[in-house]
């Protein structure tokens, strides 16, 4: 589809303030596949409605995350940067995939059961057929890749078998992704309780870094983090709090455990702690800087956003149509 040249697909929900846990997992990590893959990268806001949204915090977050998108460095030139919503062949090809998706599959994902228990009064069929609209969203651009952190990689895996499945029904139809999980920074874990996943949705904003968050916010944030009783910057089983932070380190660095615990060797936590916050907010500050730039313009995320669907929509009609035509549904050329 694009001349031999594969193709990398990921999105985010503009749901919440986005964390470190965002970037550190996915986007910082999508603008390393621009140069060799053809890369489409979505604000997924029909994901978003599983939950209950405020109408104008969901547009204003949905502006945010695609001028995230670009102040983390990817160049709308090299890249597709759309919004869900408004390329309707993901809901499209969702109804369509939810028809070779069977109940059991979907009863067994880990998010599913995570979210009922979080919104135990809004479990609706939305929040459980989740996983075929990200496998629309994956299979629509023939992606090979999918660059993802490794809670969503259950995900990936339904939308394999899904496409496996189909394609056995109806040959050739499907490319079956791949997910893509960077070595650091694969799951960033609450500074309150780091047992958890940091979340974007926890109702404790001192356990959570948000990029957007100000420097003397970051600071103070893991000033704050919750450790164990010991002294020793060291990575080891039971020392939760203390691994996650030295993986937080060694996401922003690029430095090793091995390298973190020589160089806070004879150092307590409240250095290293501080050592965490400063290079965090360093590493955020330019992204923040271009964010600020790229918010300010609305005009230009519009047009942004109008180029992109396009585009986008060009890609995902044309698997669309090749589904439907093997389904057997009549296509009429107007």
């Amino acid at each position: 589809m694009f001349q031999n040249q594969p193709v990398s697909f990921s999105g985010v929900q503009p749901s919440g303030n986005l964390t470190i846990g965002n970037y550190l997992g996915a986007i910082r990590n999508f603008s390393h596949f621009s140069e060799n893959y053809k890369c489409f990268y979505c604000v997924v806001d029909e994901h978003a409605i599983t939950v209950r949204q405020v109408p104008a915090e969901l547009r204003r977050r949905t502006y945010e995350t695609l001028a995230l998108y670009m102040a983390c460095g990817l160049d709308p030139e090299k890249n597709t940067l759309y919004v869900q919503s408004q390329v309707p062949a993901h809901a499209e090809l969702g109804w369509i995939l939810n028809c070779f998706t069977m109940f059991g599959e979907l009863s067994r994902m880990t998010q599913f059961k995570d979210k009922s228990a979080k919104h135990a009064d809004n479990i609706n069929a939305g929040l459980f057929t989740y996983p075929v609209l990200m496998a629309a969203d994956i299979l629509l651009y023939q992606t090979d890749v999918v660059p993802v952190g490794i809670d969503q990689k259950q995900h990936v895996e339904i939308c394999r078998d899904i496409a496996t499945r189909f394609n056995q029904l109806y040959p050739d139809t499907f490319t079956i992704p791949e997910p893509v999980i960077p070595k650091s920074g694969m799951k960033i874990m609450s500074l309150a309780e780091p047992t958890k996943k940091m979340s974007k949705s926890d109702e404790n904003t001192n356990a959570v870094v948000y990029i957007l968050d100000d420097r003397d916010t970051i600071i103070r944030k893991f000033k704050r983090a919750v450790t164990d009783s010991g002294t020793e910057v060291r990575y080891a089983e039971g020392k939760d709090g203390i691994n996650n932070l030295m993986t937080i380190y060694a996401s922003f660095t690029g430095k090793t455990f091995e390298e973190i615990e020589r160089e806070f060797e004879g150092k307590g936590y409240g250095d290293f702690k501080l050592a965490v916050g400063e290079v965090c907010a360093d590493a955020l500050a330019p992204v923040q800087d271009t964010f600020k730039r790229y918010i300010s313009d609305k005009a230009m995320l519009e047009a942004q956003m109008k180029k992109g669907a396009q585009e986008a929509s060009y890609y995902a009609n044309r698997t669309l149509s090749k589904v439907q035509k093997k389904l057997g549904f009549v296509q009429v050329r107007g």
